[in-house]
């Protein structure tokens, strides 16, 4: 039995939605990342009971992080986006967290940089406070290694591929290292990162999207916890070809959820097409209710999925909308930054 609720939500469901095709749902994923990361903190010392956790979120780890200090009796502040919205405000509310919502912004990495800006100014008042660096401390790693076992015990030791939205880099990231870790030298484990377009992480801030940057899966700044070197390949999938994807997972599958899973669930059966003999795993980071006014009321727009191919690249300069992949063969971040290290903790 469960001591908390962030226990339950954050513990992934595996549905097996055809012979080679596998979605690993969530409710809130960052629920995962965030207890374990709590939770060390606590039994290494860094942090005690009642202290204040902070953290800017676009949205999703805010409701973690809130979950996660609820569960262990510390207090959250949260530099929150313009993403965050009425429902998850309320929560954050009633669960006892602090939020500072930032002014309207379009501009994406304007209000990044505003939120880190903003955290800067909060820990000059109160150095007391713990930023839980979520973007760089690969202590949001961790969690991620029971659901890696989790991975394994359902689907068996043969060839994996896992597919998923890159974002902050924690959960594509560290899936990746205890599934390759677990089997040794002999893993078989392929790692697809999904991207928006206009995300630094892997090059594409040049191409913009008409509609919008799916929130979560990309970054307008770079990310410490992103370990470029993981990564097999790249998707960037524009707004309407995951929402004809997320639209497509709920008429064909019965599953609700986030825009970064139709993004990922399109990946995922254009990689099973391509490999007749690996498991292919996605991940469904969220459910479908943030959504339902921007994607799923608009179902009748979506295209048909069997009519959307990727266009092949070899190079970020040859990205073009709606959906471009490209083999990234486990190669360095090209710009220098640093990726954190293994989660040895």
């Amino acid at each position: 039995m469960d001591q908390h609720i962030a226990e339950a939500v954050g513990r992934p469901d595996l549905v097996r939605l055809d012979d080679r095709l596998v979605c690993l749902r969530f409710e809130t994923m960052k629920a995962v990342s965030a207890l374990a990361a709590v939770r060390h903190l606590l039994d290494t010392g860094a942090v005690r009971r009642g202290d204040t956790l902070l953290d800017s979120s676009s949205g999703i780890y805010a409701y973690a992080l809130a979950l996660a200090c609820h569960r262990y009796g510390m207090r959250c502040h949260i530099v929150g986006s313009t993403t965050v919205d009425r429902t998850l405000g309320v929560q954050l509310a009633v669960l006892g967290a602090t939020l500072e919502r930032m002014e309207p912004c379009d501009d994406l990495k304007l209000d990044q940089k505003r939120r880190v800006e903003r955290i800067h100014e909060i820990l000059a008042e109160h150095p007391e406070y713990h930023w839980m660096r979520q973007y760089h401390d690969d202590v949001h790693y961790l969690g991620y290694r029971a659901v890696a076992d989790r991975i394994r015990g359902a689907v068996g030791d043969g060839p994996l591929t896992l597919v998923g939205g890159v974002g902050s880099g924690a959960s594509t990231g560290a899936l990746a290292r205890y599934l390759r870790a677990g089997q040794g030298a002999s893993a078989d484990v392929e790692l697809v990162g999904v991207q928006p377009y206009g995300s630094v992480t892997f090059g594409a801030e040049h191409v913009g999207d008409p509609e919008i940057i799916i929130a979560g899966i990309g970054s307008s700044i770079p990310f410490g916890n992103v370990a470029h070197e993981l990564y097999d390949t790249l998707h960037w999938i524009s707004f309407d070809a995951a929402l004809a994807g997320g639209v497509d997972l709920l008429r064909r599958h019965a599953v609700f959820a986030g825009l970064s899973a139709g993004a990922g669930y399109l990946a995922a059966r254009h990689e099973r097409g391509r490999a007749p003999q690996r498991t292919v795993v996605f991940v469904a980071a969220d459910t479908g209710h943030r959504y339902v006014e921007s994607v799923y009321a608009r179902h009748r727009e979506a295209v048909p999925v069997d009519g959307l191919v990727p266009r092949e690249v070899t190079a970020t300069a040859e990205l073009c909308l709606p959906w471009s992949r490209m083999r990234w063969n486990r190669r360095p971040d090209p710009r220098g930054v640093r990726a954190c290290g293994s989660p040895s903790r």
